[in-house]
């Protein structure tokens, strides 16, 4: 009998983005989507490495591993427009 995968909780999306957050809400999608490791990765079309690594927030990882996997597992990422005068970089 195959291995049951336990569903994680969704972390806090509102927390500043970081690599481990990304992993972490990765993770999750996968779990509750009841997908074991290997064959997420294989849905995704990256290694089993690769994907271990994108979830545990290794920032090296290649940009176009990561959004292979958030295309293959259904999770999509924006970015939020900014304000020329915006004092948030000062």
């Amino acid at each position: 009998m195959a291995k049951q995968v336990r569903p994680l909780d969704t972390p806090d999306l509102q927390a500043p983005f970081s690599a481990e957050l990304l992993g972490q809400a990765i993770r999750a999608r996968r779990t509750q989507s009841g997908l074991r490791l290997e064959d997420a990765a294989a849905l995704c079309g990256v290694a089993k490495q690769t994907l271990m690594k994108i979830e545990h927030g290794q920032e090296t990882t290649q940009l176009g591993s990561i959004l292979q996997v958030c295309a293959g597992l259904g999770i999509r990422l924006s970015i939020a427009p900014w304000h020329e005068a915006s004092d948030d970089w000062t």
